[in-house]
């Protein structure tokens, strides 16, 4: 079969990671175009890779008829017109998370998607790292018998800086997201009520823009099953990243990574390597897998992995925590959205 012809909308510093990926790490892939509303950016990434073209206009892109599909790696108040633009080409679409930071907006985009009868997979990379994938499978196969509590740990190296917190949609959707969806992929469940607590402890700045740097939310599940999300915007000792399912029959546990395994004893004491510094290098491996794995569901015409209501379902549960914290009490995701029928 013919390799899946890709084009790159968007060569920022993840973009570029994707490009990088399906240049030399994807096979059944070739990109042959990347797009960037700032053209030096586009050609840099297109010489450094060897890409055959780099446009400033995305259109480009979505009218080229040789490319069967795009990945969309723009800021996140693009990702929706992008999405529903690549549909109506007949592109299948890869688009970093969220979708929107609005769920009508969403459901138009998604709306669009099924029209068009194209895939759709949505960038939660943390589901394709090989330690919460095998969590998953044991927790499938019944190893820890009826899951009863969810434990997730993220916490980043140090804060963003104020301007991206600005747009990001602060903690809960841009950082706690990958918890949400985490969520649901390690427990096959949907949580129907969240509640949130949030404190400013690491940057004051993040505080005066109406957002917490701290945060620990409450789930509870359909099954009756509970979790607990913990996030902290500065972890001095690295990127900490940390989950366990338990249930009747025992429990899993993913801890973190390391560079290496070697442990140094002396006199002091015990010293291993730090911690990864942040999620380009946790999670380098996922970002192939999570690649591979979508251009595999177009070969085969299947579904992809991560759906358009599994980008949906975490954003809603991001604004049910924003409103959790915010009126102080327990929100159920019914409130935020009816028509999810969880």
């Amino acid at each position: 079969m013919n390799n899946i012809k890709i084009g790159l909308i968007g060569a920022g510093r993840i973009g570029r990671l994707h490009a990088a990926n399906l240049s030399y790490r994807v096979s059944g892939a070739e990109i042959v175009a990347v797009a960037d509303v700032f053209p030096g950016a586009a050609k840099e990434c297109a010489q450094e890779l060897s890409i055959p073209s780099a446009v400033e206009d995305p259109r480009r892109i979505l009218d080229d008829p040789r490319i069967d599909a795009v990945f969309i790696c723009t800021s996140t108040d693009t990702h929706a017109s992008l999405i529903e633009q690549a549909a109506k080409a007949g592109k299948h679409i890869f688009c970093e998370k969220p979708i929107a930071l609005d769920l009508p907006t969403i459901d138009r985009a998604l709306a669009t998607v099924g029209r068009a009868g194209v895939s759709l997979q949505i960038g939660f990379n943390r589901r394709f790292d090989s330690n919460f994938r095998r969590a998953r499978e044991l927790v499938a196969e019944g190893k820890i018998g009826q899951p009863h509590v969810l434990r997730i740990t993220s916490r980043d190296p140090e804060p963003p800086p104020p301007e991206y917190v600005k747009v990001s949609g602060g903690i809960f959707l841009d950082m706690m997201i990958h918890d949400f969806d985490m969520a649901r992929y390690l427990m096959q469940d949907e949580v129907v009520e969240v509640y949130a607590s949030g404190a400013v402890l690491v940057d004051p700045r993040i505080g005066e823009l109406g957002d917490v740097d701290t945060a620990v939310v409450t789930l509870h599940f359909k099954s009756g099953a509970l979790g607990v999300i913990d996030n902290s915007r500065r972890a001095v000792y690295g990127y900490d990243q940390r989950a366990e399912v338990f249930g009747e029959k025992g429990t899993v546990v993913v801890s973190n990574p390391k560079p290496d395994t070697a442990v140094l004893s002396e006199s002091e004491g015990d010293h291993s390597s730090a911690l990864y510094h942040f999620f380009t290098d946790r999670y380098m491996d996922a970002y192939v897998a999570e690649a591979e794995a979508f251009v595999l569901s177009i070969e085969k015409g299947e579904s992809p992995l991560v759906s358009g209501r599994d980008g949906k379902i975490p954003v809603a549960m991001g604004y049910a925590a924003k409103l959790s914290l915010a009126e102080n009490r327990p929100v159920r995701l019914a409130e935020i959205d009816p028509g999810l029928n969880l």
